[in-house]
């Protein structure tokens, strides 16, 4: 019988690179309280039922309403981009196609990403989520935004500045679910790491009472 199996994740070399930039940008281990060390982890001294999740609402939340929204924004977007295409330079014509290409290949990626990172608590996922909402998509909307040679449409705006809201939403919460999430995380290694080693320490006692009984056997 096959065993169940979790959703695709990434590459392991990404992965690897993923895990160092986000100990590197979001670690703040030097600064962490007594107060905010977690639980350990199941199958450790210390575990308990209520161990702290990590995972964000807000970011679960707006991810939420953002796979409803996107289908929406890019129906409206690619409707009056067909419209207005006739009147639009040749220079724009290309970057509107190359855009809507663009967005449309990275979201699917950046809102898989969200999802598991955030809900699984990988943080390599998150990270690469939180990188592509930052660059590319970010960027691009605040160009379709405020770019007034695009000869942007009222509806058009109406749907870029909700757009543009979540992704501001988004990597704000991400960052700091991240810096929880490594730090956390971080901890709870070291937690790992000294539980393992207290299993490994000898009883006092016990060699001295071993020894004493091999002798009065001979």
């Amino acid at each position: 019988m096959a065993e169940p199996r979790g959703p695709p994740t990434l590459p392991e070399p990404l992965r690897r690179r993923l895990v160092s930039f986000s100990s590197s940008v979001f670690s703040d281990s030097h600064h962490a309280a007594l107060s905010d060390v977690p639980l350990a982890p199941p199958g450790f001294p210390g575990y308990r039922a209520d161990c702290e999740i990590l995972s964000s609402l807000p970011l679960q939340m707006s991810l939420y309403f953002n796979v409803y929204f996107f289908p929406l924004w890019w129906l409206i977007t690619v409707a009056i981009l067909y419209l207005k295409y006739p009147v639009l330079s040749d220079y724009y014509k290309f970057i509107l196609v190359t855009i809507m290409i663009l967005v449309s290949l990275t979201e699917l990626i950046r809102l898989y990403l969200g999802y598991v990172g955030n809900l699984l608590e990988k943080v390599p996922e998150l990270a690469g989520f939180w990188l592509l909402t930052l660059l590319p998509q970010l960027p691009i909307i605040l160009f379709l935004l405020f770019n007034e040679g695009l000869k942007i449409h009222s509806l058009e705006r109406a749907v870029h500045i909700i757009f543009a809201t979540f992704l501001s939403f988004q990597v704000l919460t991400a960052f700091f679910t991240l810096r929880r999430m490594v730090n956390t995380l971080a901890i709870r290694f070291r937690l790992t790491e000294f539980h393992c080693l207290e299993e490994q320490r000898p009883v006092p006692g016990v060699h001295s009472l071993a020894t004493g009984s091999s002798s009065r056997g001979w």
